[in-house]
């Protein structure tokens, strides 16, 4: 517990992936009260093409009232 999915376009170092996953991670386990430990992050790259399908259809608008922070923009 607990675990975070982090989905984005492909492009960026590992350096900077692992990096984001330890902050994250830190951020969770500090806001969440729990061990550093206990929390995992996948970061899971998503072309831009198929990001409508893959991620805002199947991800974004499935999640109801589980969405905390809703995203900036549309995929119409």
């Amino acid at each position: 517990m607990p675990h975070v999915e982090i989905n984005c376009y492909p492009g960026r170092t590992e350096e900077i992936k692992q990096k984001c996953a330890e902050k994250i991670a830190e951020d969770i386990a500090a806001t969440l009260g729990c061990n550093l430990s206990s929390v995992s992050v996948t970061i899971r790259e998503v072309p831009q093409e198929d990001w409508k399908a893959q991620v805002w259809d199947e991800k974004i608008m499935t999640s109801g009232e589980t969405l905390y922070k809703k995203p900036g923009y549309t995929c119409d």
